[in-house]
């Protein structure tokens, strides 16, 4: 008897404290989000020592009268839930009135506040959680809230604290989020009297992503096009297909408003971008989810970074759907940019005898145009038979005549007028046998002919697997194998996916099955462990992979075997035919690998570069 004893009321709530606060950032979060709730149209923080010493909440809501100032510091307190029902449809970001009681603990705690019509406001001091001094106070409507020497009161608590310099940076991450997912509302940050930024309200999350980042940064986003799935609104921006991060610190995903985690949404971000993406990047993302609140669970963490969907399988086919749709309009719009018409450049005529001769000997003597290979601007002539394996990967089109100088010799590519109509960009020549130069009329493009060619030759062959089917190979001996109750659940559902992706598979028994056919590119020795990993992989990409996810791996290694090489010469018909296709592909701007096809430099940035504008 004797061994169960109550928690006092301090100690219970610096229990509680563990779980909301972990540093000065989640002060700044919980605070933050109580004065969005609250309707503020502003909200200023100031920080010192990295938020140990001070975190200042300065706000211009709807305040509170001296009654509810005091009733916001018990525990499970808050003006959000009225009912059980209430809790189905979590509408505001806090709701589970711990935050304040919790910070209050474990600090020396300062509350000021005062509605908009009232004359004058509510004071509260509290010192670790204890009540010191209520009195009237004269602030400006709305309220304001000093968190002072942070742990004070647990030693062991402060000590796994970072740097001030490291809690500084997590504070302005947590503002940034906040901003982000909040344009319409004005931030400003200062750091020991130092203000490091100050964010007016703005009209669109666009301008927000301008001031908080950069115009470069905001010009290679691509706006998502909004539109409404059956369960879920999606909105923001997404990186340009090449744009990613070593980390997810830039991929920012926001559900009702409420910056969350979660390995769903991650998963299909990954999967909307697919080969657009290196391995090991990730892309940059400012995605708002719009779903009915009884359809998402936010009251899963203390923290509130975490949520659960009702349909996560709706939610995902949604946000796959939704990046695959924005990343094609952006290749319409990329190529219409791409392929604009280029304005000749009015010259001042030269006299012969001051214009050097820039022709290459090769054009001089170079009894047919369309025979020649385009000018090499670099790297050591080829070889005789070089070549032979791109013109039978790469047919060239049907030989076209530019027009000469007449003299017998013929100019550059870019100078031939002789081109159809709907060609509207112009090749210059060959970078060290590898990258195509070409201008259009933003500026210079390099193409990166090897990863060109390797997206053109995947996308064929993927879509005549997918016309034709995968081709599959019997395996001499059929193989089965056990699998967990879960996993046997999941081939049960998907046989026919993975029919469809060349795997014979069938049921042999309680969480048996036997595999008696292959696709016939992969060398398996182990069917049992291929078959976890592509439950693995499956179950990962979800119901919206395609059925040949499991040999595009295979394809793009394939290819890059086939494609052109570095040093193989290109002749003029057989770089403009490559450039065609590229453009024609679903995803023209990078490999299959995720490295980029090409890189356009603008006019703007030559000009930079040669002193011609600051």
């Amino acid at each position: 008897m004797g061994r169960i004893r109550l928690l006092s009321e301090t100690l219970a709530s610096q229990v509680a404290a563990g779980e909301v606060v972990e540093r000065p950032a989640s002060v700044v979060k919980e605070l933050v989000e109580n004065s969005l709730d609250a309707g503020a149209r502003n909200v200023d923080v100031v920080i010192r020592r990295g938020g140990i010493a001070l975190v200042r909440v300065i706000d211009d809501g709807c305040g509170m009268d001296r009654d509810d100032a005091l009733l916001s510091l018990e525990r499970h307190a808050t003006s959000k839930l009225r009912s059980a029902a209430d809790l189905q449809a979590v509408a505001t970001l806090g709701f589970r009135g711990e935050a304040l009681p919790s910070i209050a603990s474990v600090s020396r705690f300062r509350l000021t506040t005062r509605e908009a019509n009232a004359i004058a406001g509510t004071e509260i001091l509290v010192n670790g959680g204890k009540i010191d001094v209520v009195r009237e106070g004269g602030k400006a409507p709305g309220t304001q809230i000093e968190v002072r020497s942070l742990f004070y009161n647990l030693p062991a608590r402060r000590k796994f604290l970072r740097s001030e310099n490291t809690e500084s940076r997590n504070i302005e991450h947590q503002i940034h989020l906040q901003s982000i997912g909040h344009p319409e509302i004005g931030f400003s940050l200062m750091r020991d009297d130092r203000i490091l930024f100050q964010l007016p309200a703005t009209a669109t999350l666009g301008n927000r992503i301008r001031d908080l980042y950069s115009v470069e940064l905001l010009q290679r986003l691509v706006q998502v096009n909004g539109d409404s799935y059956p369960k879920v609104r999606i909105s923001g921006f997404i990186g340009q297909a090449g744009l990613s991060r070593q980390t997810r610190s830039q991929q920012l995903v926001f559900v009702n408003g409420r910056a969350i985690e979660s390995g769903l949404i991650t998963g299909a971000v990954r999967e909307g971008y697919h080969t657009a993406l290196m391995k090991g990047q990730y892309p940059v993302t400012f995605l708002f989810l719009e779903i009915d609140h009884s359809a998402v669970d936010v009251n899963v963490h203390p923290a509130k970074r975490e949520v659960r969907f009702r349909d996560p399988n709706g939610v995902r086919e949604a946000m796959v759907h939704c990046i695959q749709q924005t990343l094609e309009n952006a290749r319409t719009d990329w190529q219409e940019k791409f392929c604009a018409p280029i304005q000749p450049a009015q010259t001042a005529p030269v006299s012969a005898k001051a214009a050097p001769d820039l022709r290459l000997r090769s054009e001089a003597t170079a009894p047919e145009a369309t025979h020649r290979e385009l000018p090499h601007l670099g790297g050591a002539a080829a070889g005789p038979g070089q070549g032979s394996e791109i013109v039978k990967l790469a047919p060239r089109l049907p030989e076209r005549r530019f027009d000469s100088a007449g003299d017998g010799s013929a100019p550059y590519p870019q100078q031939r007028v002789a081109k159809p109509a709907q060609q509207q960009f112009q090749i210059i020549g060959v970078l060290s046998k590898l990258y195509v130069l070409m201008e259009n009329s933003n500026g210079l493009v390099l193409v990166d002919q090897h990863a060109a060619h390797e997206r053109v030759l995947f996308e064929e062959l993927r879509h005549r697997m997918e016309q034709q089917g995968v081709p599959t190979q019997k395996l001499l001996l059929p193989q089965t194998f056990d699998l967990p109750p879960r996993d046997a659940d999941w081939i049960e559902h998907n046989l026919s996916v993975l029919q469809r992706m060349g795997i014979g598979i069938e049921s042999f028994g309680p969480n048996t099955f036997k595999i008696d056919s292959l696709p016939s590119f992969l060398d398996i020795s182990d069917a049992a462990q291929f078959m976890r990993e592509v439950i693995d992989d499956l179950k990962s990409a979800g119901n919206s992979a395609s059925a040949m996810r499991l040999g595009e791996e295979m394809i793009a290694t394939s290819v890059c075997r086939h494609a052109v090489k570095a040093n193989d010469p290109l002749r003029y018909p057989e770089v403009e035919k490559l450039i065609r296709d590229l453009l024609d592909c679903d995803l023209p701007y990078c490999c299959p690998h995720g490295r980029p096809t090409m890189i356009q430099i603008s006019l703007a940035e030559l000009e930079k570069k040669f002193g011609r504008k600051v």
